[in-house]
Formats: C-alpha cells, sequence, structure tokens
C-alpha cells in the first residue's frame, strides 16, 4: 500500500508549496502599479457606504452563483453518482488546481485525479473532466462573436489609440491577445467534438503520430492511455440526448455569466458606471486573452490587463486598486480555500484506504 502513501505525498507537496507564488508574483505586479500610477490623495473623495456594501456583496453573491452553477453541472455530468459534497469538493480542488497552474495549462490533468478518488471509473472521470473543459470553451466560441456583433469591435479594442488612428489593428496587444487565444479554443473546441463525438479512434491515431517526435516521445505511452480513455469517453457522452447537454450547458452558461458580472458590481460599490454589456464583454475578452499568461492562474498579468483594458470605466488613478479587489474577490479565495481542504481531502481519501489496507 505505498504507492497511494508516496502519491499523496507528491500532490501535497505540489500544490500547498505552490499557492505562494501567484500571491507573490500578483502582489508584486499590484505594488509595481500602484507605485507608477496611483495618487493616494484621490482615496480621499471616495467613502465606504453601506451601499458600497451592498453592491460587494452581490459580487461575492454573482461568486457564489458562479460556484453552485459548475456544482450543478458536474451532479448532472456525473448521473447524479456523486453527492452534493462530492460535487463541492471536486469544485473547490478543481479551482485551486487551476489557481496555481498557468492559465494556458488550467487544472484539468488534475481534475481528472479528484474526480477519479471521489468514486468514479477512470474512463468517467476522464469523460466528466474532458465534458467540462468542452462546456467552458464552447461558452467562449460562442458568446464572442455574440458580444462583438452587440458592442462592436471598435468599441471592445479602443483602448490607448491615437486620434484618427483604425481602433483595430495589430498595434492593439488586446486584439491580438483576444484573437490568438480565440483561435486556440476554438481549435479546442473543434478538436475535443470530433474526438468526443465523431471519431475518438481517430483523435487516439493523431495523438499517437505527434507523439512519435523525437523530443515528446517518452510521453507517447501516456498519450496511448489518453486515446484509450477518449475513446471510452465518447462511448459514455455520445449516447445522451440534447436534453442531457441542454442542462449541462444552462449551468455553464449561469457560472460564466455570473463569473463576468462581478466586476460590474464592484464597479457599482463606488463609481457611477455605464456601458455594462461592454464592461461584461471585455471581462470576457480579458479571459480569452488570459489563456496566453504563463504565470500561476494568471497572476500579474491578470491585473496589468485589467487595469488597462477596463480603465476606461474607472476613475484615472483607482484602476489598479479596483483591479487588485477584484482579484481579492474572484481568485485569491480559492488559494485558501483549496489550500485549506487539499490536506483534509487527501487524508481521508488516502486514510481510509491505509486503513483498509491495514484490515486486509
Amino acid at each position: 500500500m505505498q504507492r497511494p502513501n508516496n502519491q499523496e505525498e507528491v500532490i501535497t507537496r505540489k500544490h500547498v508549496r505552490k499557492i505562494i507564488y501567484p500571491i507573490i508574483i500578483g502582489i508584486a505586479v499590484v505594488v509595481f502599479l500602484l507605485q507608477r500610477e496611483v495618487d493616494v490623495d484621490l482615496f480621499a473623495v471616495i467613502s465606504f457606504t453601506w451601499y458600497s456594501a451592498f453592491w460587494i456583496m452581490i459580487a461575492i453573491l454573482m461568486m457564489v452563483i458562479r460556484d453552485l452553477g459548475y456544482i450543478v453541472r458536474l451532479k448532472i455530468l456525473s448521473e447524479g453518482d456523486f453527492s452534493w459534497r462530492q460535487c463541492f469538493n471536486v469544485i473547490m480542488l478543481w479551482e485551486f488546481s487551476s489557481a496555481i497552474t498557468p492559465s494556458a495549462i488550467g487544472g484539468t490533468g488534475v481534475a481528472i485525479f479528484f474526480v477519479n478518488r471521489e468514486g468514479l471509473s477512470i474512463g468517467r472521470s476522464t469523460a466528466v473532466v474532458m465534458a467540462t473543459s468542452f462546456l467552458d470553451e464552447l461558452y467562449f466560441i460562442l458568446m464572442f462573436p455574440l458580444l462583438l456583433f452587440i458592442v462592436t469591435g471598435r468599441a471592445l479594442f479602443s483602448i490607448d489609440v491615437a486620434p484618427g488612428e483604425e481602433a483595430i489593428s495589430f498595434t492593439n496587444e488586446f486584439f491580438y491577445f483576444a484573437i490568438v487565444g480565440y483561435i486556440v479554443k476554438f481549435f479546442f473546441v473543434l478538436l475535443v467534438a470530433y474526438g468526443l463525438f465523431i471519431n475518438p479512434r481517430g483523435l487516439k491515431w493523431l495523438l499517437l503520430w505527434i507523439f512519435r517526435m523525437p523530443l515528446i516521445r517518452k510521453w507517447r505511452y501516456k498519450m496511448h492511455e489518453t486515446g484509450t480513455d477518449l475513446i471510452e469517453t465518447s462511448r459514455v457522452f455520445r449516447s445522451k440526448n440534447a436534453a442531457f447537454w441542454l442542462k449541462s450547458f444552462t449551468a455553464t452558461f449561469f457560472s460564466w455569466t455570473a463569473r463576468y458580472w462581478v466586476v460590474n458590481f464592484l464597479l457599482l460599490a463606488f463609481f457611477v458606471v455605464d456601458g455594462h454589456i461592454l464592461i461584461f464583454a471585455r471581462q470576457l475578452v480579458m479571459w480569452i486573452m488570459m489563456l496566453v499568461s504563463p504565470t500561476p492562474g494568471g497572476s500579474g498579468f491578470a491585473e496589468f490587463v485589467f487595469s488597462r483594458y477596463l480603465g476606461d470605466f474607472i476613475p484615472l488613478g483607482f484602476a489598479v486598486v479596483m483591479a487588485l479587489t477584484w482579484r481579492l474577490v474572484s481568485y485569491y479565495p480559492y488559494l485558501f480555500i483549496g489550500a485549506v481542504m487539499l490536506p483534509r481531502w487527501l487524508a481521508g481519501k488516502f486514510g481510509r484506504q491505509r486503513k483498509s489496507g491495514e484490515l486486509s
């Protein structure tokens, strides 16, 4: 029974230790921006009132709704095999893993471990995690062109544009990041959809062919296992009817939509704000841009992009402070919740396994 013990130790070291990295990166960027851009005297014009407290609570409520949407979706995708408590555990641990890994990687690999340890087979765990990733990316793929049509590309990307200059151009770094991120997400959705619903064996063959390359050949066996899991994933979900997917996507829609309203309500707590749909649209674009961030949970990059990209809606000098407030509500809580939950969760799972092994 030594393997579970080692696995517990490895995962604990890997995740709990890494909590400090995104915190340091995020705080370092915020301190740098505060020192450079914020005039302390401006805070004299802001007063914290019951009105402010009300809108901050609404912003926190949006994060609660976001997590509830994820929990409901996991309950649906597990076909009721998970209790509500198990769904909560998986989502919180998954968010923690995503918060301490680069945005381009996310916590998907570790999420399969969490789902599997809560009782699903490795094949079904892979199916559930791939389905959640597919639904998340599908939301971005559908909402981005819709919001682009509603608010126009000029409104989305006309940041720091000189008079007479075109609003959308290759000199606009936000446009560049958004397009690259969207293309990556678009092809990811196509690839997963092809593997899940059309030809899982073909995708497995493609993975094995790609991993014949010398530099990545050592992971070819892992890709063989992934391809096998993908075939099982396809078998599980191709049999589901439209109602199953509609309910799953509805939960996804409410989760992400609630998350994007967080900034709107935080701004309302302190300022008079117009253009709420545009603010919502820019937040969606921000999350697409964060796909290219190499830092854990987008730390540093998120704060910088927020202060620049949403600065049009915030009085001069307050953008960095609002960026920090936004991260305090939407990001840092998952670091601390996960750091508390993970050791206890691992002790519960592996502790029971060791105990049963000793009894046997």
